[in-house]
């Protein structure tokens, strides 16, 4: 085979290739177009809804004290998963703690019912996603350093298991925060209808 050959035969696998790589830009292209700008948003709170919302709430009702005016005055378990060791040190007796501990359980009680809530239905977004960012490093650092999790419960990055509830299921969580930190709620949200997170008009 001459030089001129090779080069021919290599010229034309190049130009198939590059055919190839224009063909699957210009799809994926029109499918982001097409889609990314409301897909991503939306899917990322319907994962949300689906997923979480029923997790925070049911944690957030175990935090109510008794009665109507429950959500005013945690409940003893708010003390104990909030502040675990104070709560062991002082017999769980939550007149032992200061009015800025009790001030951050009720945030807390209040933040696990109002933030899933915001961003399920799309309002203040982006917002109520970068609370629950801060919620759930809290939340993960209380369960670490509050309750003693266990090596396994904590998990690790880069090994061969994907099922540990810390490192592993709350980085799809913080990865799905986050999206919807840096995408908004999408057009199906209150959000849109009042003006927040408009598309940007080149």
């Amino acid at each position: 085979m001459t030089a001129t050959t090779t080069d021919t035969a290599t010229s034309q696998k190049r130009a198939v290739f590059n055919r190839i790589v224009a063909i699957h830009d210009r799809v994926f292209s029109a499918l982001e177009t097409a889609l990314a700008g409301w897909a991503i948003p939306t899917l990322a709170r319907f994962a949300f809804a689906a997923v979480l919302l029923m997790y925070f709430w049911a944690s957030a009702m175990t935090k109510l004290g008794d009665g109507i005016f429950g959500i005013f005055v945690p409940s003893t378990g708010a003390y104990a998963q909030i502040f675990p060791q104070k709560a062991e040190a002082v017999l769980y007796d939550p007149s032992q703690f200061s009015i800025f501990e009790k001030l951050v359980i009720l945030a807390g009680t209040w933040a696990e019912f109002l933030l899933p809530l915001l961003i399920v239905i799309g309002l203040f977004t982006r917002l109520a996603a970068l609370g629950m960012i801060g919620f759930v490093t809290v939340q993960s650092l209380t369960d670490i350093h509050g309750h003693h999790a266990d090596a396994t419960t904590i998990g690790a990055w880069f090994d061969r298991a994907s099922d540990s509830l810390i490192m592993d299921q709350r980085a799809f969580w913080m990865l799905l925060l986050i999206t919807l930190v840096l995408r908004g709620a999408g057009p199906l949200s209150i959000d849109r209808l009042i003006g927040i997170g408009q598309p940007h008009k080149q």
